[in-house]
């Protein structure tokens, strides 16, 4: 199978398990010549943004008194970053992340951290292969 066969297929399956949605073809169509590594650049940034987010949130939730405000906002953060990379279940995630934060529940934010942590380092890892390539 060739490299671009591979990547097609890659991205496919992305699409097929919920890690991808739409969004992430938009993003796709806004590479032209002149910036060749667009695409590479923001899913580079997103997954460095999104590494520090989720260490924060883990931060934020061990100490005695929660700052659900400040949990909330870089959950929103990452929520934005999710949906403008189209990364569909790290932001659906996010949602029911707020949810737990609007409801002061740190058992409830740090059962969906664990569920978040899932999401964000499978679609990781598969961005990983997908820019070697």
């Amino acid at each position: 199978m060739s490299a671009a066969n591979q990547l097609a297929a890659l991205v496919s399956n992305m699409y097929a398990t919920g890690l991808l949605d739409d969004q992430f073809q938009q993003l796709q169509l806004l590479q032209d010549p002149s910036a060749p590594d667009f695409v590479s650049e923001v899913v580079t940034l997103f997954c460095q943004d999104g590494e520090r987010i989720i260490e924060e949130l883990a931060k934020l939730l061990e100490k005695p008194n929660v700052d659900f405000d400040r949990v909330d906002a870089f959950v929103h953060q990452l929520k934005g970053s999710s949906a403008n990379i189209g990364a569909q279940k790290v932001k659906n995630t996010c949602i029911q992340f707020r949810e737990f934060c609007q409801q002061k529940s740190r058992d409830g934010c740090l059962k969906v951290l664990e569920t978040m942590r899932i999401n964000f380092y499978e679609l990781r890892g598969k961005f990983q292969t997908m820019l070697q390539d």
